[in-house]
């Protein structure tokens, strides 16, 4: 087991959680896309009242159906390749949450990640653009997974971003992370978001703090630093 893979498996070891097999993940993934496709329906839909009253009445009914069995966390985290977290509902990545884009992230030549995901009007914030706070959240996920994939995972300490022009919904977009420098427990790692002109829309700097434990500093299996989980 690599050093990488250790400390994940320690973080996650704080939670019990029941493994799903693939046959259940995948009409899950199938049922979240679905829901997509019903979250964008109504962002944009144009029936009139009764038909939207209607049709909210049987989303409850169906909402009521699925709640019949209902886990009392999240599906289960698990690690993939070069120590990345596969978190099924993700808000970013996660085939299982409706919420994600998802966004797909993949390893580079140069030891960075990159992905290419188009957003819809889902996730709008001024008209025609992506909303900010949803630039920041798929540069915090691609920022830790190119600190994940350096070999030093760890938790978000610091995100600063720098909002160079508008982020266009609806177009293919493309992001690139990679680590700067670590130092100890620490990681640092920059981050772009481009449109399909080429064209910077966001930039970001991160910083990462390994969980305590992983260097043999005393702390215990499950501590862990401030911030959020580790990205993957």
């Amino acid at each position: 087991m690599s050093g990488t893979d250790a400390v994940m498996r320690r973080v996650f070891a704080v939670r019990e959680r029941e493994a799903m097999d693939a046959a259940t993940e995948a009409a899950l993934a199938g049922l979240a896309a679905r829901v997509r496709e019903l979250t964008e329906a109504v962002v944009h839909t144009a029936v009139d009242p009764a038909e939207a009253a209607a049709v909210a009445a049987e989303v409850a009914a169906l909402a009521a159906r699925l709640n019949a069995a209902r886990r009392a966390e999240p599906p289960i985290a698990r690690i993939g390749g070069n120590g990345l977290v596969r978190q099924l509902a993700n808000p970013v990545s996660g085939a299982l949450n409706p919420v994600a884009p998802p966004v797909e992230i993949e390893f580079t030549p140069d030891g960075g990640v990159r992905t290419a995901f188009t957003l819809n009007g889902v996730y709008e914030g001024p008209p025609s653009f992506v909303h900010g706070g949803v630039s920041a959240m798929v540069l915090d996920q691609l920022l830790g997974a190119a600190a994940a994939a350096n070999g030093t995972p760890g938790m978000t300490a610091t995100l600063e971003l720098r909002y160079r022009r508008p982020t266009p919904w609806g177009v293919p977009l493309t992001a690139t992370a990679k680590v700067s420098r670590a130092e100890g427990r620490k990681t640092w790692a920059d981050a772009v978001i481009a449109g399909p002109d080429g064209r910077t829309t966001v930039e970001a700097t991160a910083m990462f703090i390994m969980p305590v434990g992983a260097h043999g500093d005393g702390g215990s299996s499950g501590d862990v630093a401030d911030g959020d989980a580790p990205r993957g």
